[in-house]
């Protein structure tokens, strides 16, 4: 692990000890980069509507809070210690404040609806440009619809998990050992279905999921790497999470 710098320990010495603001303000100024990256990851994947303001204002209270619970003496980073504090506090905050509008949720309804009523028409999978023209909508309303109702299966999965306040609790990940074999084994059927599927997209696809949820890097930043705008990046991101979406939904009625 890479240790702070002599400078660094004392600014932590003297917010741990004495509280002293100052220190503190330089610390919040040293780490706030981490709430931007956050907020531009997570608000990737919601509706324009959504205030990135109010995003960096959630990252800004998970940041304090791991300022003020944050042990010096333990073996962990503070940058890694608080990137689980920044995103819990952003993703709880969107959750509590039921981020996707009701009409949001109808329009994903009517979409998988649609969806199914066309695919069953053509007896193929259809695409985001059919689907488009079949519903007389933008390809790119399409996409959007799709990335949301994503995300809010990702906040549904953070709801359904105990939010414990106490020091540490925030960030363990679950003991895998405590699922029972059935579990287990669905749910390694399920990352390797994933995993095959995700084979079936083309190479930007792939490169790009890899890089956004493995890499962890930001849209951005893929933007820049590939040399490409973020707006371009994040429709392919769109249209790779469209096709999974399509994949596993017809491997799951053919099951």
């Amino acid at each position: 692990m890479t240790q702070p710098s002599s400078e660094e320990l004392k600014l932590w010495n003297s917010w741990i000890n004495n509280r002293d603001p100052q220190a503190g303000d330089l610390l919040v100024k040293k780490y706030k980069p981490l709430v931007s990256y956050h907020v531009q990851r997570i608000g990737a994947g919601l509706p324009k509507n959504v205030s990135r303001d109010d995003l960096v204002s959630l990252g800004m209270m998970g940041l304090f809070d791991a300022l003020n619970k944050f042990d010096i003496n333990r073996d962990l980073k503070f940058d890694t210690y608080a990137s689980f504090r920044v995103r819990g506090a952003i993703i709880d905050g969107l959750r509590k404040e039921d981020w996707l509008p009701r009409s949001a949720r109808e329009k994903a309804k009517k979409l998988e609806a649609q969806i199914e009523h066309l695919e069953q028409k053509l007896m193929r999978h259809a695409t985001p440009e059919e689907l488009a023209e079949h519903m007389n909508l933008p390809v790119e309303d399409v996409y959007q619809t799709v990335q949301e109702h994503f995300f809010s299966n990702v906040l549904s999965i953070n709801e359904q998990q105990d939010q414990e306040d106490s020091e540490g609790k925030g960030f363990v990940i679950r003991d895998e050992q405590t699922k029972t074999p059935e579990q287990h084994m669905v749910r390694a059927e399920l990352l390797e279905d994933l995993a095959d599927n995700i084979k079936k997209l083309n190479e930007k696809e792939q490169l790009v999921l890899s890089l956004f949820y493995t890499e962890e890097m930001t849209l951005t930043e893929i933007g820049e790497m590939l040399d490409l705008s973020t707006s371009r990046i994040s429709q392919i991101h769109s249209k790779a999470l469209f096709k999974l979406r399509r994949f596993l939904s017809s491997e799951m009625m053919n099951a």
